[in-house]
């Protein structure tokens, strides 16, 4: 396994690139270190892939270098970088049988037989293919020639990393949660470096221990799931993460308190401190989770009306008419909700503030 470093990437795919927004990857430097489990999230064309083809070889980037171990490999080739790819599609080989198919990667790399066979019952365990190690690939279920695949990836020891590109697309839906579950039995058990690109944020924060949130050719944010969802530092991470997203309003900033449309809410004092340092355009930022419903006034109480209760079984989400802007509330199942006027309520410990887009803290 290896440490991965980006340091002052960026690429273009244009030949002689002059603006920020001729490159796919915006100048970066991140590091993914040894043993790590990372996905890499964002919408479709937000440069995932060109990431992950970048660390891989594939791509070589317009500027900057990448390190594997504090050494330069930004103009080697893939097969001198010692990686493994797995990509949406299940890559195999129909004539061969499993236990061939999981060997042959071993096999080109004149491993020796005894290993092989250590190396392919241990990864064939792990994936539930024992029983069908015998048979041919091209008879077997779409599900089971993708962990095929993965077993491909996986049966090395001496990879630098293994990058995974959307690979359950191709799974059907109920299947998706158990292969999950085994990337992740995997990575605990052999703590290899794993980099997962996928756009599904379900993915994302239910296989890895941190996740790196793309925006337009720029990593916005990297962290843990719950840093991802409670502490967003990007107004996208906001918008993308969760269901639904964060509520954005716009304010202006008097003190300790934010205006929105001339109705104000408090702070907590630490928000406030550093919003006396900030400047841009601001916004409130709240999780529906943590927006409240009350039928009278209180504090942090702005007056609002119900438009529409949406029952989810567990849950329930209310949309909210507040002075033309549209709110959500995620509530309990069980949560009244009255109906026409009633109060929104901003606890002030869960108030985020963003200056153009961007968390003051």
């Amino acid at each position: 396994m290896a440490c991965i470093e980006f340091d002052g990437v960026a690429h273009s795919y244009l030949r002689h690139p002059k603006k920020e927004q001729d490159f796919a990857i915006k100048t970066l430097s991140n590091v993914w270190e040894d043993g790590g489990a990372y996905a890499l999230l964002g919408p479709s064309g937000c440069g995932k892939t060109t990431l992950l083809n970048i660390i891989s070889g594939l791509i070589a980037p317009t500027k900057g270098r990448v390190l594997y171990d504090g050494r330069d490999v930004t103009a080697l080739p893939p097969e001198k970088r010692n990686i493994a790819q797995v990509f949406q599609f299940p890559v195999l080989y129909d004539t061969m049988t499993v236990y061939e198919n999981l060997a042959f990667p071993l096999k080109n790399r004149r491993v020796g037989k005894k290993e092989i066979e250590h190396r392919v019952l241990e990864i064939a365990e792990i994936l539930d293919l024992t029983d069908c190690l015998g048979q041919k690939a091209a008879g077997l279920a779409a599900d089971a020639k993708q962990k095929i695949s993965l077993g491909r990836g996986l049966v090395r020891s001496d990879v630098a990393a293994i990058l995974f590109d959307e690979p359950l697309t191709v799974i059907d839906p109920h299947l998706k949660w158990h292969l999950r579950r085994k990337l992740k039995e995997i990575h605990e058990r052999l703590a290899l470096t794993l980099i997962y690109v996928t756009h599904d944020q379900m993915e994302a924060l239910t296989f890895a221990e941190k996740v790196v949130v793309m925006y337009e050719g720029e990593i916005v944010q990297t962290g843990t799931p719950e840093d991802l969802f409670e502490t967003p530092e990007h107004k996208f991470v906001g918008y993308f993460i969760g269901s639904p997203g964060m509520n954005f309003l716009d304010c202006r900033i008097e003190g300790n308190q934010a205006f929105i449309d001339g109705l104000a809410v408090e702070l907590d004092g630490k928000t406030a401190d550093a919003a006396r340092k900030a400047k841009g355009r601001f916004e409130v930022g709240i999780r529906p989770k943590y927006l409240e419903i009350a039928a009278g006034p209180g504090r942090n109480a702005l007056r609002a009306e119900v438009k529409n209760v949406e029952d989810l079984g567990s849950y329930k989400i209310a949309t909210l008419l507040l002075n033309g802007n549209t709110l959500y509330a995620r509530l309990p199942e069980d949560a009244p909700v009255p109906a026409g006027r009633i109060w929104a309520v901003f606890p002030p410990q869960k108030i985020k503030l963003y200056a153009d887009g961007r968390l003051v803290q």
